[in-house]
């Protein structure tokens, strides 16, 4: 999308309910999910990485304040962050791929539990992703990380015409490569191998040549399963397993997905894995745990898999068992923002990112409740394929008159807000008191999303530099002058 094509939009208007009308509406009313769990309200807050784990992966004082903090504003579901399932070091990211992760996993779902006096139920989305490397130096790249070969000479040979490229040392060849501009790279080096140079090298689902990816359909199974057991021993609630955007599972659903061992190609074989990874999970959890997934209804990219694929993979999904299907939208590493070198590349910064995250800088649809129709329509399949699912639609929703029409609409059955309740946790506890006036409201300018891009500790700018209430005083800045950590409680609007 060309900034030509860009409008600026204001924040909808906000109707906001008394106390009364929030009791009666469909938003704030019980729903059972799976044949065990009872909700309390159609509300949910979307799984949110806020980068405060240890580099070991250990749940810190940080982590436990942050879903305390949104378990306070009383969702019906409170999902935590990507949670890695492998044993291997991710940085200052969740992880449950070891019994020791368990006891700091569970002093999270003890908190959420208190702090919402029971009525929050905590999920945790557990992810499994392949490699992906930093953009790296050229000099480092054509010195270290490119494997020569007789292609890079004879390639060479056409652009230096009288040079024998075959006899030349490697060494040459590498100061001459690096000498090249970009069109002499593009003629010499192969695409995966131009894409690390200027992306920095990742690792496909398709890639066979290498082991642990042709492994990974016997390998993926028992590695969601462990850890939605561990899951349910620390207490959660219920486990969302993350076949969406850039990451594995969801490269396997991908229509860009071209393995030919059985796991790719059609949608049959893409989806393979995935059921598998499903069936695998509800045998470890058992019957009387809520299981469920975030997927993408639309990849928006090229090549990628559409709402039609969508639909069909969630009558799947439903078939198979799934207590919740939760939709997104994009946020693909294919269309992503060529990074700075010594950064990695980051799947939501292009169009499909921007799909995933729409900002109130986008096209005239506008980024507000921009992605229901997808949901709509897998709702509706789902449906007409005997299935009651519920399906859980966010992106853009920030106001009860969103949430409640597209409740009635029948395009979903539980509504999520990530960004507004990052902006405000208590903005769903503010609604059901008759407090709307109160709410803090995100500005859709994805402030967070670029913290969260860089791997710092993700806050909203909200929270230092505007009153906890409409009639409230300005809060200052914490007094080391650092941003807040924490958003200013419901009760600082009267200090």
């Amino acid at each position: 999308m060309s900034d030509s094509k860009r409008f600026k939009h204001e924040l909808p208007e906000a109707r906001w309910p008394s106390r009364q009308q929030a009791e009666a509406s469909r938003l704030f009313s019980p729903m059972e999910m799976g044949p065990q769990l009872r909700v309390a309200s159609r509300t949910w807050v979307p799984a949110m990485v806020p980068w405060r784990a240890t580099d070991e992966g250990f749940v810190t004082d940080n982590n436990v304040d942050w879903y305390r903090r949104f378990a306070q504003g009383r969702p019906g579901v409170l999902v935590v962050e990507a949670t890695g399932i492998r044993d291997i070091p991710s940085g200052p990211l969740l992880r449950i791929g070891h019994e020791r992760f368990v006891a700091g996993l569970r002093r999270i779902t003890d908190a959420v539990h208190e702090a919402s006096a029971g009525e929050t139920k905590v999920f945790i989305q557990i992810i499994d992703f392949l490699q992906i490397r930093r953009r790296p130096e050229p000099e480092k790249f054509f010195e270290r990380f490119l494997n020569l070969n007789d292609a890079h000479r004879r390639r060479m040979a056409l652009i230096d015409r009288g040079v024998d490229w075959q006899k030349a040392s490697e060494q040459e060849l590498r100061t001459r490569l690096l000498e090249l501009d970009e069109a002499g790279q593009e003629a010499v080096l192969a695409p995966r191998e131009l894409e690390a140079l200027r992306f920095g090298a990742r690792e496909r689902v398709w890639d066979l040549e290498h082991e642990h990816i042709r492994e990974l359909p016997k390998v993926l199974p028992a590695l969601f399963a462990d850890a939605a057991g561990r899951a349910k021993d620390a207490g959660f609630d219920g486990v969302e397993l993350h076949f969406a955007h850039a990451y594995t599972m969801a490269s396997f659903l991908s229509a860009r997905n071209c393995r030919d061992d059985g796991y790719g190609g059609t949608r049959e074989n893409r989806i393979r894995l995935p059921l598998e990874v499903i069936a695998a999970s509800r045998a470890k959890v058992g019957a009387d745990f809520a299981l469920g997934c975030r997927f993408l209804g639309d990849e928006v990219i090229d090549g990628g898999s559409d709402l039609t694929d969508a639909t069909w993979f969630a009558e799947q999904f439903a078939r198979a068992g799934l207590d919740f299907l939760s939709v997104s939208k994009g946020g693909k590493f294919e269309d992503a923002k060529q990074p700075r070198v010594g950064w990695s590349a980051y799947p939501y910064t292009g169009p499909s990112g921007q799909e995933c995250m729409p900002t109130v800088r986008i096209d005239e649809r506008g980024p507000f409740g921009r992605n229901l129709p997808l949901a709509a329509a897998i709702k509706k399949a789902v449906n007409a394929a005997g299935f009651d699912t519920p399906v859980v639609a966010a992106g853009g929703i920030c106001t009860f008159d969103q949430a409640e029409a597209a409740l009635e609409r029948g395009d979903c059955d539980i509504v999520g807000a990530a960004r507004q309740s990052l902006a405000d946790p208590d903005w769903w506890a503010k609604m059901r008191s008759g407090s709307g006036a109160e709410i803090r409201r995100c500005l859709f300018t994805n402030y967070c999303e670029g913290l969260d891009q860089k791997h710092k500790k993700v806050t909203c700018q909200l929270w230092d530099k505007l009153p906890a209430s409409a009639s409230g005083p300005l809060i200052p800045m914490s007094s080391d002058g650092r941003r807040r950590l924490l958003p200013p409680s419901f009760e600082a609007a009267g200090e």
